[in-house]
């Protein structure tokens, strides 16, 4: 894969994953760990891959949300559709109401949701704001991570791939937790808060009764 040709497909590759649903049949995910591979054979700048990875990816979910958005269920009708399946498309939309806008990026670590989450957002109506501050968020770990991945593993890269799959699962969980465990924590500081203030409250209006 020589420059520059390189980076167009790999960027291509990462770009078409959600917004054509290409990862369903070849996962954007292979071609950064390719990318990353040859970055270690000096044959391509890791730094420019982990770049273009991330905007790709940012890109294509933007325009799979989109795609999601305007055409909804009509989608789901199409050739295209129909060969995705009902239970690909009911996972991605189970995932989005167990998570809201978080299941952007924990879809992002998973294959067959990075393809489909970004259209079932859009089709389910979640504000393109929610939506794109995840999938950046979720695109700037992920694209890098996974190109350094590749090039640490060199020659192994293909074993890893096949590895990833649980990986990527594991990842996917410790940032539910993570996510769970902050939330958790933010709502009983805001509960803590709350009571102070009625504590503070119901003692003002004894001061006042008092009188």
């Amino acid at each position: 894969m020589a420059q520059p040709w390189g980076y167009v497909v790999v960027f291509l590759a990462v770009t078409l994953e959600a917004s054509a649903f290409v990862g369903l049949v070849f996962p954007g995910e292979t071609m950064l760990l390719v990318g990353g591979f040859l970055a270690s054979q000096h044959k391509l700048s890791v730094v420019a891959l982990m770049v273009l990875g991330t905007i790709g990816a940012v890109i294509g979910d933007s325009i799979g949300y989109e795609v999601g958005r305007h055409f909804g269920e009509r989608l789901q009708r199409t050739r295209l559709g129909r060969k995705v399946g009902e239970e690909r498309w009911e996972r991605a939309r189970e995932t989005l109401r167990r998570h809201g806008g978080s299941a952007v990026l924990i879809g992002r670590w998973v294959g067959v949701l990075r393809a489909l989450v970004p259209a079932a957002a859009g089709d389910s109506g979640m504000p393109y704001r929610t939506f794109v501050v995840w999938n950046v968020a979720g695109a700037i770990v992920w694209a890098p991570t996974v190109v350094a991945i590749g090039y640490v593993a060199g020659n192994s890269w293909e074993q890893v791939d096949r590895a990833l799959g649980w990986g990527s699962l594991a990842v996917a969980a410790v940032l539910v937790g993570a996510w769970f465990a902050v939330r958790e924590v933010r709502q009983r500081r805001s509960r803590g808060r709350a009571a102070a203030a009625t504590s503070s409250g119901a003692s003002a209006i004894g001061r006042d009764t008092g009188r």
